[in-house]
């Protein structure tokens, strides 16, 4: 078959307006509507002016935490799933038991065992009470950082180590006959195309670290669910922060699949 009688058929295989618009997705659509009419027009907004500024300091502080410990655990994670695919014997199983021990328990258990153990531990100690580090050891926000960035370490770690083992040996042997270093060959060959190979799950990945945010609120951090969670004890209105939170979430997620796909497409990919 030749090459214009596939674009042409291919053409005619894409959904038009017609088919878009079909009766069960107007009937969704009209469904949405009316929700979103009644949620409007029947609940009570008034006490969002009031609490907006509140609420915009904790969707900062939500992205800051999502930004912050993202990227430093996607910067753990290259070291650890390399080691398991390369590393001596040694390394390979620190590294295999440090994800197999942070995946295999609940993060809200590690945050608790960070701010409420090793947090409760420096105070003993007069030479961190007295050093540098203690206005900061003593706040919340660290524990926080610390706990999410190994969560997420430990979940990207184990994603890098099927992307690392998953790019095809040939490229790289034939990175080594062109006659680059070890280094220049992982910088330029085996890590982009890992990271091309992970991209997908690390969107994923990145979207569950919005949705765990939240944990940290339980250690007195101010993000955008403790902002609503004080809305509602003095308000006493229940569903209408609830569903506000929700909608912030959805937005924030949206944008972070949509930028995930942008730089997905941005990427070359090799031809058929």
């Amino acid at each position: 078959m030749s090459d214009p009688t596939v674009a042409a058929m291919a053409l005619t295989e894409l959904p038009t307006k017609q088919s878009f618009f079909k009766p069960h997705r107007i009937v969704l659509m009209v469904i949405a509507a009316v929700l979103v009419f009644c949620i409007v027009w029947f609940m009570r907004w008034d006490w969002v002016p009031k609490y907006s500024g509140r609420l915009v300091y904790g969707v900062g502080v939500t992205l800051m935490l999502l930004f912050v410990t993202s990227i430093l655990g996607f910067l753990l994670a290259l070291p650890i799933g390399l080691v398991q695919v390369t590393g001596p014997w040694p390394l390979k199983m620190l590294a295999k038991g440090f994800c197999t021990i942070v995946r295999g328990t609940p993060l809200l258990l590690q945050l608790w065992l960070l701010y409420y153990g090793l947090g409760s531990l420096f105070p003993q100690f007069p030479e961190i009470r007295n050093s540098f580090l203690w206005p900061y050891l003593r706040e919340a926000w660290p524990y926080g950082v610390a706990a999410l960035t190994i969560s997420f370490a430990a979940y990207e770690g184990e994603v890098m180590r099927g992307a690392f083992a998953g790019v095809p040996p040939g490229e790289l042997e034939a990175a080594r006959a062109y006659g680059m270093s070890p280094f220049t060959v992982f910088r330029r060959i085996w890590l982009p195309r890992a990271i091309h190979r992970a991209l997908p799950t690390l969107n994923g990945e990145t979207v569950l670290q919005l949705k765990a945010t939240p944990l940290v609120a339980t250690i007195t951090v101010i993000d955008v669910y403790a902002v609503v969670s004080k809305v509602r004890q003095e308000t006493y209105i229940t569903y209408e922060p609830l569903l506000l939170l929700a909608l912030i979430y959805l937005c924030l997620t949206a944008l972070l699949v949509v930028g995930f796909r942008y730089f997905e497409s941005r990427i070359p990919t090799r031809g058929a």
